[in-house]
């Protein structure tokens, strides 16, 4: 997700309740099974969904999933029909019988829509790609701290390409000639990283340690090549400092208008991006951005929207640590000093807030502009005030031990304590947790 702040952008986090520990549900989802039968013309889908879910308490009779405003048809547990009711978004379903703790149970889900958002569809290009708020296309919780594997399939036309997340399996051709592509997403993953672009695209694919796959209606392949040179650095890069290599594969697309989004495994940027880096190469900022969430988003999330700033202002701070390392001191500083005037903007207007929330529920541009760079400033001033192998040790801990987990601020604290020896609560209490922190009054420099 990126520069929100200034777009106006994950506006669909308004209508996201609050996100609670698994525990506060009565429910862990293992595993979503989603077949989409979009229409592009029409702007429709028909989708079948097999949800498998244990239950974490005795005696679970209802399970709650978001579903957007797309309309159940049915749902079922072993083939008996099973009552739901729709209401503010969601579908709460009565199980057939209350089940015992760690009972496991697959509940059958069909259901069809015209997404408002959440799906866009580009007839004229032929595509269709996701745009956040996934329960909008599939029945799912979505709440951070809530990982299940993924496996999804999507029936087009024949000659369209597609990209989805998890490992792609291989196409198959159904008897009237459309082609089901299919992915396996194999690790567990919040839900809110699902997704997927088909179009009538063109291709570059390049072998490599991480394999990567670029896709535009738009651009040759000899474009396609340029706009994304800087991406196998920019991996290698975030993997070093995150202590982790990347897994997988990395695809990224270019679709027809989007403010940039992060997937397991893919990043969906737009048409008009793919023209600028073409026209300014330096402007990698978004890619790096998305391309960052791979670490700081998908694989160490935040345990619920209240602590955003983790996932947000991470991002932004490591984008700035990239182009500091493929365009010199300068760059960074420029990120700095945007960061610091928003700040200084935010606490001349009065609207200046700790980056940790008491509730994410309507957040306004100012709430995002705290998250995601007054997030990344306080993060630049973490690094000043412990120095560079200190910091960069922390934060590497700090992702290899929370890999696979959703996590609070801290946690994030604690490791960074860890690797500095010392307690920081004066610095977290006055810059994270409330407002005292004091602007230095000179330009800062990068650290050592």
């Amino acid at each position: 997700m990126q520069r929100c702040a200034g777009l106006l952008g994950l506006w669909w986090l308004l209508s996201v309740p609050a996100a609670w520990a698994s525990p506060v549900r009565g429910f862990d989802v293992l595993h979503y099974a989603v077949a989409l039968d979009p229409d592009i013309a029409g702007g429709r889908i028909q989708g079948n969904e097999v949800v498998r879910l244990r239950a974490l308490r005795a005696g679970l009779a209802e399970i709650t999933l978001d579903a957007g405003a797309l309309t159940i048809t049915s749902v079922r547990q072993g083939g008996t029909p099973l009552t739901f009711v729709r209401e503010q978004g969601q579908v709460r379903i009565a199980l057939a019988r209350p089940l015992r703790a760690g009972r496991k149970v697959d509940l059958e889900i069909a259901y069809h829509g015209a997404p408002a958002f959440g799906l866009e569809f580009a007839p004229a290009r032929e595509e269709v790609y996701t745009i956040f708020s996934t329960s909008q296309w599939m029945p799912s919780v979505d709440a951070p701290d809530e990982r299940a594997t993924l496996s999804l399939s999507l029936t087009l036309p024949a000659g369209l390409l597609a990209t989805g997340t998890g490992r792609a399996l291989a196409p198959r051709t159904l008897a009237d000639g459309r082609v089901q592509h299919r992915w396996a997403l194999e690790t567990p993953m919040p839900g809110y990283v699902y997704g997927f672009a088909a179009g009538r695209y063109r291709e570059v694919v390049q072998p490599g340690r991480v394999a990567l796959r670029y896709l535009s209606a738009e651009r040759s392949p000899d474009e396609l090549r340029r706009v994304f040179a800087p991406t196998a650095d920019m991996l290698a890069f975030f993997a070093e400092r995150a202590g982790l290599p990347y897994r997988g594969d990395y695809q990224q697309a270019l679709v027809a208008r989007t403010i940039g989004q992060e997937l397991a495994g893919v990043s969906l940027l737009s048409e008009a991006y793919g023209a600028e880096m073409l026209e300014a190469p330096e402007k990698t900022a978004l890619m790096a951005h998305e391309a960052a969430h791979q670490w700081w988003g998908n694989r160490v999330t935040c345990a619920s929207w209240e602590h955003f700033w983790l996932n947000e202002g991470m991002a932004n701070f490591m984008t700035a640590a990239w182009l500091q390392h493929a365009q010199g001191e300068a760059a960074y500083q420029r990120q700095v000093a945007g960061w610091r005037a928003r700040l200084d903007r935010l606490r001349a207007k009065g609207t200046d807030h700790a980056l940790v929330y008491a509730a994410w529920d309507a957040p306004s541009v100012d709430d995002r502009a705290v998250v995601y760079q007054k997030g990344a400033y306080v993060l630049h001033l973490l690094r000043e005030e412990l120095g560079e192998a200190v910091f960069w040790q922390g934060l590497r801990s700090y992702t290899r031990d929370h890999d696979g987990r959703a996590v609070v601020t801290a946690d994030f604290q604690r490791a960074m304590e860890q690797a500095a020896g010392r307690p920081l609560d004066d610095f977290f209490q006055a810059w994270v947790y409330g407002t005292a922190g004091v602007l230095p009054t000179v330009p800062v420099s990068a650290g050592g």
